[in-house]
């Protein structure tokens, strides 16, 4: 099983990102999917998930007004779209694939991560 993180790059704080995560060897429609991120010094946070049903989970009421978790079936593909990006959003993103929502240990399988940069 290998997942694929991928979209992460420099952008001005108000802009816009789209991250991707490209699954093999696992329907990722089967499980939940989720992205974490994690800050220099800074542990690794719950960032979104969705369920295989469809329901979407964000870390808090901020997010989840700026970011959109997506997922393509077909493409077996997972996305987090990234709207109003802030400085304090800066972090290298992973997207993961288990049985968890919030929790990092609830996922079995991770991406390599992706660096995305806000700069003020």
């Amino acid at each position: 099983v290998q997942l694929q993180a991928s979209g992460g790059g420099l952008v001005q704080a108000g802009g816009s990102l789209r991250l991707s995560c490209a699954a093999s060897g696992r329907t990722l429609w089967r499980y939940f999917m989720g992205w974490f991120r994690q800050a220099p010094g800074k542990e690794r946070e719950f960032v979104a998930a969705i369920a295989p049903n469809g329901d979407t989970y964000y870390k808090d009421d901020s997010l989840k007004g700026r970011f959109t978790i997506s997922r393509d079936s077909v493409q077996n593909m997972g996305f987090l779209q990234m709207n109003r990006l802030k400085p304090e959003d800066t972090a290298v993103y992973y997207c993961a694939s288990g049985n968890g929502v919030y929790q990092a240990l609830g996922y079995l399988y991770w991406g390599q991560g992706t660096l995305v940069t806000v700069s003020s």
